[in-house]
């Protein structure tokens, strides 16, 4: 193995870890945020660290550092199988942590004539490891329901369990739908093919040829996830906080974390499927490479834009009264802020500058592509998570039978019939 090859799959594995991870105080964050913007009242934007609250961010990390000093309770009423009471927390963060790895954040890169995965785990079948990593972590939920020794943990677990069974085999069924349409198991491939086009003028995305198989995969995903409306295993106007009733502190920490962690692998896998993943529509990576110094110019005029918007914006929201404010209204923060995002903005635009017109390097203009796809990527995820957020504060979460009743009447008989469909549309395109 080369030392590019270590050096890129090194790279892969930390930016991958770190948006999986890192994103959990972020969307901790927007989930309070988008509630109280729903609600009509104001979120967390008090806690500071010497005077820096980041539009309220850094109450996220309080609330880790809470959870981590909290006391470790355990029920004396369970007596057998603590240890597993205890791993079970981790079996869910780790299966939805583990799922994400396969998810491509930019393109393959091309160093001295190898290709280069950019992505955590580089293999070709990441639509049968999502599915086989991802249908481990209910396996947490069931045990920590199970060996709670509760009644309404229990039944929590149980619905847990009935759940995924009602949504894998719509899932699975919306996938092999995908994996006809696109004739592949890798999820890269997939992305590829949605750099195309649909009908000669439409974006080839998958919610565009396959507009069935999609709303199916979605639904199926928020299933999965436990997030409403489907939050039948812990309905707290039923049975308390289900499954996790017994957990505290850490392990609770772990069983919360978790259920983001999962959310944000779900939206990664709807874009990358779904909405062309790190490509926007129209501009391939071969298009990006070959028109690179139009594309360096058109993001050297688009940044000072979003950047002075983007100032302007947190200048107004980011001021209260001095009576208020331990720090002149939060000036100095501001101040700090834009600084650096004048500073970042002007080092961007030297190097996309020094690029364009002063230098022909090959492979930094690679690198340059792959840090685009990758803030392209970024911004698609996180508008997906929003989506799953705004979905749990506005719709109302469904009653048990109503849960089953979908899955079992509509979304199984819908995806059996988008198969057959489907199979008679390549056979006879094909023939």
């Amino acid at each position: 193995m080369s030392t590019a090859a270590i050096l890129i799959a090194v790279v892969s594995f930390v930016l991958a870890a770190l948006l999986a991870l890192l994103t959990i105080p972020v969307l901790v964050w927007l989930e309070r945020r988008i509630a109280s913007l729903i609600q009509d009242r104001l979120g967390p934007n008090r806690t500071n660290i010497f005077g820096f609250r980041l539009g309220g961010v850094v109450q996220s990390f309080a609330d880790v550092v809470k959870l981590l000093l909290k006391e470790e309770y355990y029920p004396s009423h369970i007596k057998m199988g603590r240890w597993l009471f205890m791993l079970a927390p981790v079996i869910t963060f780790s299966a939805a942590l583990l799922a994400f790895m396969v998810i491509p954040f930019a393109d393959t890169l091309v160093i001295e004539g190898e290709a280069l995965r950019l992505q955590a785990l580089p293999v070709s079948f990441g639509i049968l490891w999502y599915l086989a990593i991802g249908a481990i972590g209910v396996l947490g939920v069931i045990f920590g329901g199970w060996l709670s020794h509760n009644k309404y943990a229990l039944l929590g677990a149980a619905r847990a369990g009935s759940m995924v069974i009602s949504y894998e085999l719509p899932l699975g069924l919306s996938v092999i739908t995908f994996v006809m349409t696109y004739n592949t198991l890798d999820f890269n491939a997939m992305v590829q093919y949605q750099s195309g086009t649909f009908l000669g003028f439409l974006p080839a995305w998958g919610i565009i040829v396959q507009p069935l198989a999609g709303i199916i995969l979605i639904i199926s995903l928020f299933a999965e996830t436990n997030r409403n409306p489907f939050t039948v295993a812990e309905g707290e106007s039923e049975i308390v906080a289900g499954y996790m009733t017994e957990h505290t502190a850490m392990k609770f920490a772990m069983y919360f974390m978790g259920e983001y962690v999962a959310m944000n692998t779900a939206s990664a896998v709807i874009i990358t499927m779904l909405f062309g993943g790190y490509q926007l529509p129209y501009l391939s990576t071969e298009t990006l490479t070959t028109h690179f110094t139009t594309f360096a110019l058109a993001i050297m005029i688009v940044l000072p834009i979003f950047l002075t918007l983007f100032i302007r914006w947190m200048r107004k929201n980011n001021s209260v009264r001095k009576s208020v404010s331990s720090d002149g209204g939060r000036a100095f923060e501001t101040k700090v802020l834009t600084v650096a995002l004048i500073t970042f903005g002007l080092v961007v635009e030297m190097l996309l500058l020094y690029l364009a017109f002063f230098a022909e390097e090959p492979l930094a203009n690679a690198l340059t592509i792959a840090l685009f796809q990758l803030l392209v990527f970024v911004v698609k995820l996180m508008a997906f998570n929003i989506f799953f957020i705004i979905i749990r504060w506005t719709v109302p979460r469904f009653r048990y039978d109503q849960v089953q009743r979908l899955g079992w009447h509509y979304l199984l008989p819908l995806s059996l019939l988008n198969i057959l469909v489907t199979a008679l549309i390549i056979v006879g395109v094909g023939s």
